[in-house]
């Protein structure tokens, strides 16, 4: 038997340098800062304003359920939620511009749809 040992060959195997380490390049993007679920909705401010006014009259749904009921019940949900929805007006309001929300019926539309469960109470 040959007793000759073969001298072990390197292996090369590539650096992980930070750019590697992090996967495939954004050329462009600024590190950290995510892409927008959807970029046409991105600065369209409709968009976002009925997304707020949804989600603030959701809000409403969420925390008052049993109120909720009641005054669909009974006809009463404007005079129930007096206090929260001129709560939630003035967040709207102060998010999206007084100019803005007094010009456009999202916030509205919002209540009709959700809060009064898609009768034209508001």
């Amino acid at each position: 038997m040959d007793a000759r040992v073969t001298p072990a060959i390197p292996v090369q195997r590539p650096s992980l340098t930070p750019a590697t380490q992090r996967g495939p390049s954004t050329s462009g993007a600024t590190p950290g800062a995510k892409p927008p679920i959807n970029p046409f909705l991105a600065n369209d401010p409709n968009a976002k304003a009925r997304r707020l006014a949804r989600a603030l009259i959701s809000d409403l749904i969420t925390y008052f359920p049993a109120k909720r009921d009641e005054g669909i019940r009974d006809g009463t949900i404007k005079e129930l939620f007096k206090e929260e929805i001129k709560k939630s007006y003035q967040e709207y309001s102060d998010q999206v511009g007084k100019d803005f929300a007094e010009s456009t019926d999202h916030f509205r539309n919002a209540l009709n749809e959700i809060l009064a469960g898609g009768n034209q109470i508001f």
